[in-house]
């Protein structure tokens, strides 16, 4: 956790580094759950569409499925790539909660 950090630095500039060394790890983490998220997805549905072709059942159930499950998919996929709130963003919701405050 103390990697590159320099005797004599500001304690701020350390504080900076760990708080930015902790997002880059989340991130991380994020990303290889998401590619877990994506393996488990591909791999269930095409066993679930070589079950319906081995059948041969006429209506093609696993769409459900896929469908269903895309969209959580797609979800997962937003929430680790979407950029994160910015300074504004988040001003602006500060003075939103403090105006509703009684």
């Amino acid at each position: 956790m103390t990697e590159g950090l320099t005797p004599g630095r500001p304690p701020a500039e350390i504080e900076v580094e760990r708080e930015l060394r902790a997002r880059a790890v989340k991130r991380l983490e994020d990303k290889r759950g998401l590619a877990a998220h994506t393996l488990a997805y591909v791999s269930v549905n095409l066993l679930l569409v070589a079950i319906w072709y081995a059948t041969g059942a006429s209506f093609f159930w696993p769409v459900f499925i896929i469908f269903g499950w895309g969209i959580g998919l797609a979800f997962n996929a937003w929430d680790v790539y979407s950029p994160p709130a910015g300074d504004q963003q988040i001003q602006a919701e500060m003075q939103r909660l403090l105006a509703r405050r009684p």
